[in-house]
């Protein structure tokens, strides 16, 4: 009898660029390899599998035996391969060359590993905009698979949410599959039977058509809770594919390649900019979604909800490039090096080798990987191994772009243009061995700080600031999960990995980055300071006027301002100095002018270090006599210093402040508050080292100070000469 229903069942298997190898075992342990033992079992019921480039490098590397077991599948027909980006890019961070390069290179390594041919891919989140048709066509892909959301917000009703549609772009045809929503939200939750009688309901409503699934590997066995009930003594997974088979006369499972060439398209879309719901709600500014969520909880209460649901929607994904400023200066760094990737392979005069640039493209498509781009249910900004990896190969990337150009030996150069795509211009300064963006008209910050040789950012660091989660934190009080009195429906089964979240929850005022300055009301003490208090001035994020200087062997930043302290109007000039003499070592030299004369002042420079965990024994501040003061999570007043110091034993990193004048130092750090996969945790960004001077302005109405920055990575370099001995 021929089928009347045809279900396309397609999973999706990520872990990001930078997770860490426990990670990656546990979701092979937990959920690819089972899963593998129950499709195996199965062999009439063919499935759709996606494995991200992140993914499948790392089991490329430890798990070929899974690797043999998806080829032999796909070999015996029994699974389709889909493709996607590379590094599973979110389409919309990236340009439509990094696109259909990450797209059409990924093909070609699936395609040569598993010997088949990929005529499909899987869109990153869902993230979707109409113009994306013409680079997914373009990459040589003939149909994808989104939510039915996308199609309810073009207009459908849920009678024609099944089948596959044709969507275009400038004259490209693309399959678009709906993802249906019921199925991914009864799978694997609910009894096999409740799932197997809604597709009944589907095959006698629309006989002939199909349905298709589309959701993450990692729900099967990896999530938390779930490897008990897919595998264990629920055997979810297989009760559900018995069931299948077992309705073989009416519903029969296909591939999406198979259903594309067996059934007719059902019409013509033109889809939204969209995501799946819960990341448009994610994108939105805070105050914003916590009013969404409370009008949606209303509108859900009403009669005519169904009809109203279609034309309530939120954001869009682009909006985390605002809402969250550091997901922006990565997004702004992966244009850059993609910029000058393209203007390379266009000059004649620096022609380059096909292995040299699939060797800059690889790192620049690592560092394009969509997680620590965006935050929501899942870790990802937060989560700082996760920034690092992406700083980590964009650096790589940017090395590979200055041997290309012919650099090398000791070398310094600046430059100025709107890096950060805010309509003002920034100063690139860069070395052989460092590079540094400050941006005169937010406060003359420095906001990144490159190191080539350990590849490394250490201000990738993460602002403190509000998120819808945390009211609910306060209300419950920070309780640990095992606390019985919480109510986990209300809470979406909330569990603490730390006591007493509710007491480390706060606000920062300004960004927490590097030659922040700040003019402190007299008498502020290190705790003041600490909660936000006691400025003054308002030279935190005020406008610099700038100037750059380039002399052989040397390149300058000059910042300056008029601005007020108190109720006086001073003059700040700070420069900014690589040389290349000492091309690790950045100079900073203050000037203050124009103090008003018997006033006490309290003016303190602030800096951040992040990319170096805490709570580590390996990891610690060091005074100006070489003594350790602490882990680099301690709070520190140190007075009378001229030198303090931190080291990452395990990074191989040992970088100093340096000051002219001896100072007080004060340090502490930067924790947020923030929700993943396991639960509400207390992360650890940065820390905070300020050199604060008080001072009594005398007639010379001014204050000078000299600081310089070392970074220090021959621990680094020996231990790299030390691994390369042995494996000679």
């Amino acid at each position: 009898m021929t089928p009347s229903l045809r279900l396309v069942f397609a999973v999706h298997n990520h872990q990001p660029v930078g997770n860490f190898d426990g990670v990656f075992e546990q979701a092979c342990e937990e959920a690819y390899l089972p899963f593998m033992d129950v499709v195996d079992d199965f062999p009439d019921l063919p499935v759709t599998m996606h494995i991200s480039g992140s993914l499948l490098e790392w089991l490329e590397q430890h798990r070929t035996d899974y690797l043999d077991r998806i080829k032999a599948s796909v070999a015996a027909g029994h699974m389709e391969i889909l493709g996607g980006p590379y590094f599973e890019s979110i389409l919309a961070s990236i340009p439509g060359r990094d696109r259909i390069g990450q797209i059409q290179l990924y093909v070609k390594h699936l395609e040569e590993l598993f010997e088949t041919r990929v005529r499909g891919m899987w869109v990153p989140e869902r993230v979707w905009e109409p113009a994306f048709t013409s680079d997914l066509v373009d990459a040589g892909i003939e149909y994808t698979i989104l939510d039915d959301s996308h199609f309810r917000w073009a207009g459908f009703s849920d009678d024609k949410l099944h089948g596959h549609y044709l969507t275009e772009n400038e004259g490209r045809l693309l399959s678009v599959f709906p993802d249906d929503e019921t199925l991914r939200y009864t799978i694997p939750w609910s009894e096999p039977d409740e799932t197997i009688a809604y597709l009944r309901q589907l095959a006698e409503k629309f006989p002939g058509t199909v349905v298709s699934f589309g959701d993450d590997g990692e729900k099967f066995g990896s999530w938390p809770g779930t490897f008990n009930h897919v595998y264990g003594d629920k055997q979810w997974l297989r009760r559900f594919f018995q069931a299948i088979r077992e309705q073989s006369e009416w519903l029969r499972v296909v591939t999406m390649a198979q259903a594309v060439d067996s059934v007719a398209p059902s019409g013509k879309v033109y889809l939204p900019n969209a995501s799946y719901r819960e990341m448009t709600e994610w994108a939105l500014p805070t105050d914003q979604q916590i009013v969404y969520q409370q009008t949606r909880q209303h509108l859900e209460k009403l009669d005519d909800w169904k009809t109203v649901q279609p034309f309530f929607r939120a954001g869009m994904w682009r909006n985390f490039l605002v809402k969250y400023p550091e997901s922006n200066d990565m997004y702004c760094r992966s244009l850059e090096i993609s910029r000058r990737l393209a203007a390379m392979e266009d000059d004649p005069h620096h022609p380059l080798s096909e292995a040299v640039r699939n060797s800059i493209r690889l790192e620049l498509y690592r560092g394009q990987c969509n997680c620590p781009y965006w935050h929501g249910a899942f870790g990802g900004l937060y989560l700082p191994h996760l920034r690092n990896a992406i700083y980590r190969h964009l650096i790589a990337a940017d090395t590979l772009l200055e041997k290309a150009s012919g650099r090398s030996g000791r070398w310094v150069d600046i430059s100025a243009e709107d890096f950060n795509l805010d309509a003002r211009q920034e100063i690139r300064l860069a070395s052989d061995r460092l590079i540094a963006y400050l941006s005169p008209a937010r406060g003359g910050h420095l906001y990144e700080l490159d190191v080539r040789s350990i590849e490394t950012n250490l201000l990738s660091t993460l602002n403190r600031r509000p998120e819808p989660y945390h009211q609910m934190i306060l209300d419950v009080g920070g309780k640990s999960e095992s606390v019985d009195d919480i109510d986990f429906n209300k809470h979406e089964g909330a569990r603490f990995k730390q006591e007493n979240l509710d007491q480390q929850i706060a606000y920062d005022r300004w960004p927490r980055k590097s030659l922040v300055d700040h003019f402190l009301r007299p008498g502020t003490t290190a705790e003041d300071f600490a909660a936000g208090n006691g400025e003054i001035g308002d030279f935190l994020l005020g406008v610099h006027e700038s100037k750059t200087r380039q002399s052989s062997g040397r390149v300058e930043a000059i910042l300056s301002r008029e601005g007020r302290l108190g109720e006086h109007w001073i003059q700040m000039t700070k420069q900014i100095s690589l040389d290349s003499a000492r091309t690790g070592q950045l100079e900073f030299d203050y000037r203050l002018n124009q103090l008003p004369v018997g006033e006490e002042i309290q003016f303190a420079v602030e800096f951040n270090f992040s990319s170096m965990p805490a709570s580590q024994p390996d990891r610690y501040f060091y005074d100006e006599s070489g003594r350790r003061v602490g882990q680099l999570e301690t709070t520190l007043n140190l007075s009378d210093q001229q030198r303090i110091g931190l080291v990452d034993e395990w990074l191989g990193v040992d970088t100093t402040l340096e000051a002219s004048v001896p100072c007080s130092v004060w340090t502490f750090p930067i924790q947020t508050v923030s929700q993943s996969e396991g639960g509400y945790e207390l992360v650890h960004q940065s820390s905070v080292v300020t050199l604060v001077w008080n001072f009594v302005v005398d007639e010379s109405r001014s204050f000078h100070v000299q600081i310089q920055q070392c970074v220090d990575t021959s621990a680094a370099h020996a231990r790299q000469l030390a691994a390369f001995s042995s494996e000679s």
